[in-house]
């Protein structure tokens, strides 16, 4: 007769054997590594892909590769010229080293976005407010380089950094409204004057070409009178031949 309680301790065995099995067999996705422990010291970085680890000895730590996308919170900055204002930031990054990011820093993403904050109030510190606003792409270029280069040892390197929201308080925000209204107004009065000067230098122009030829001023007479005629006028003024007159602007005193 079978007995299936003498078989108890093979089946116990049996499912021990495959919790172990299971337990020690990781696969891991192409974006992401595996840091490895062995009885608390570095192994190595394992995957992409399947590979096995010894369950209650190994210990494994998993480090994503792709780009982070870390939003930098609003930090009160008062810039070179004494301006209060609220800057928030993006930051742009990847793992480029499992084993430092897991071993040489305690948490490599809260790290980095303390190391961006700090840096950020540091660097727009010392620019002033127009530089601010108008050099954006150099501020962020230098923000990029310093965390890249203060990161690097952690294993990460930062791609890219970008001055996202700048919010100005409200009397600076009316102070450079008027600014840009006083400067739209400077450029009209310039141009209007440019346009007086040119105006001027060709009336000049013409009043020489006259002068060196009367009949072209009796021909202007005449397109004048033209002119006249078809705006059907209830008085029309006949200007003068400058020929009745010539005798007398050209008699001596």
């Amino acid at each position: 007769m079978f007995d299936v309680f003498n078989y108890v301790p093979v089946i116990f065995v049996v499912i021990l054997c495959i919790m172990f099995a299971a337990s020690a067999v990781r696969v891991l996705p192409e974006y992401d590594r595996g840091v490895l422990f062995r009885l608390g010291r570095l192994a190595g970085v394992r995957g992409p892909g399947l590979f096995f680890i010894i369950p209650g000895i190994d210990r494994m730590v998993r480090v994503p590769l792709r780009t982070v996308v870390m939003d930098v919170p609003p930090q009160d900055v008062i810039t070179h010229d004494n301006v209060t204002v609220k800057v928030s930031a993006v930051i742009y990054f990847r793992v480029m080293e499992p084993q430092k990011a897991v071993v040489d820093v305690e948490n490599y993403l809260y790290a980095t976005s303390q190391l961006s904050q700090t840096t950020l109030r540091s660097v727009l510190g010392q620019v002033d407010l127009d530089e601010l606003l108008a050099n954006r792409e150099k501020i962020n270029k230098e923000l990029q380089e310093i965390l890249d280069r203060h990161t690097g040892p952690w294993g990460v390197k930062v791609a890219n950094v970008e001055v996202k929201n700048i919010d100005l308080p409200q009397e600076m925000q009316r102070a450079i409204a008027k600014q840009a209204e006083a400067e739209r107004e400077r450029r009209a009065k310039v141009i209007h004057a440019e346009g007086e000067l040119q105006a001027s230098e060709k009336l000049a122009q013409a009043a020489t070409v006259l002068a060196a030829e009367p009949m072209s001023l009796q021909l202007r007479y005449l397109q004048t009178l033209t002119e006249i005629a078809a705006e059907k006028n209830s008085t029309t003024i006949f200007p003068i031949p400058i020929d009745l007159i010539k005798m007398f602007l050209e008699k001596k005193p």
